[in-house]
């Protein structure tokens, strides 16, 4: 690579001169400064930004890292976060960790090593993965921290997975299937949790949980396949996301099972390709890009330098959006 010594060994002018005309141009008089910029185009001269605010101890850049981004949930999440990072004219670097705990653990290492600015983290497991040995800056991401911990944002999940059962019991169904995710997200507990407390309060129900390895269609169409061999067969099913939601939905389409007349499903998250499904996916919206800006906002604060920062926990509260894959 092109070093700083070489353009001043090329353009006849000191280092100092040279690092003068790159950051501080108005100190270097008109011919030196056309000189240089002459040879830094010459010789395609980039300037190590990372060693720059290294030495000055202060990094621009934020890193986002993400359960995954195969999900449009989190893709929502990251826009609102580098939106926020752009408008304090900051980097935003995204990272996703496949919910691997492995690939997490690689990705918090390397960016402790490049002494990032401050972390936006959606964690695999409980808690922070061993960041916070870091002392690098973070916030918790559609996770809520413990008390005094650090920043988070996330969403009431427990409230989410009851407002979800007790529209399927409002529409009259008592055989209710949960398909929910790997028992080791804490999001995926606590909506169950929350459709649980809801069914708890109804006199009589079924409740079937069916768990799956992951959060993806694939999944979901893997889940429809059981419950077409379940008998008796549920009348409705919650999904602990929409992309689940969307592979029970096709599963029961390719049988010939009507949708919402035979069975009733519902999602969460609302990503934008519920609305547009063969049958248009009644769904818990989850704020996507607020929680995001959010985050990042409250990251921001935290390593502005100012004094008075204190950890907050902001919880949105989900919304249900009926649409016609549960309207009778």
């Amino acid at each position: 690579m092109v070093g700083i010594k070489d353009v001043a060994r090329r353009a006849g002018v000191s280092i100092g001169t040279v690092s003068n005309v790159v950051n501080r141009p108005h100190v270097v008089s008109a011919v030196t400064r056309s000189r240089v910029n002459a040879v830094i185009e010459e010789l395609g001269y980039v300037r190590d930004e990372s060693a720059r605010q290294l030495r000055a101890g202060s990094s621009r850049t934020l890193a986002l890292l993400v359960l995954d981004l195969g999900n449009p949930f989190f893709v929502d999440v990251a826009r609102g976060a580098e939106e926020a990072a752009h408008e304090a004219g900051l980097n935003m670097i995204t990272c996703n960790s496949a919910q691997r705990v492995d690939r997490e653990s690689s990705y918090l290492a390397m960016l402790a090593e490049q002494r990032v600015r401050g972390v936006l983290l959606s964690p695999v497991g409980a808690g922070d993965g061993g960041f916070g040995r870091s002392g690098i800056p973070y916030v918790l991401v559609d996770r809520e921290a413990g008390a005094g911990e650090c920043c988070s944002v996330s969403v009431d999940d427990v409230l989410g997975g009851a407002l979800a059962a007790r529209h399927l019991l409002d529409q009259g169904h008592t055989r209710i299937a949960f398909v929910n995710g790997p028992s080791v997200l804490v999001q995926c507990r606590e909506r169950e949790e929350g459709v649980r407390s809801a069914l708890a309060d109804a006199p009589e129900h079924h409740l079937s949980v069916l768990e799956v390895a992951a959060l993806d269609v694939a999944s979901g169409r893997d889940a429809g396949a059981r419950l077409l061999a379940t008998g008796p067969r549920p009348t409705a099913v919650f999904c602990a996301n929409d992309l689940l939601a969307l592979g029970v939905l096709q599963a029961m389409v390719a049988a010939g099972v009507r949708v919402p007349e035979e069975l009733a499903i519902v999602g969460y998250d609302d990503i934008e390709f519920a609305s547009a499904a063969a049958v248009p996916l009644t769904s818990v919206r989850q704020p996507a890009g607020r929680i995001g800006a959010t985050a990042a906002r409250l990251l921001i604060e935290e390593t502005s330098g100012e004094d008075g920062h204190e950890h907050r926990a902001v919880v949105f509260s989900p919304e249900l959006v009926v649409r016609d894959s549960t309207r009778r």
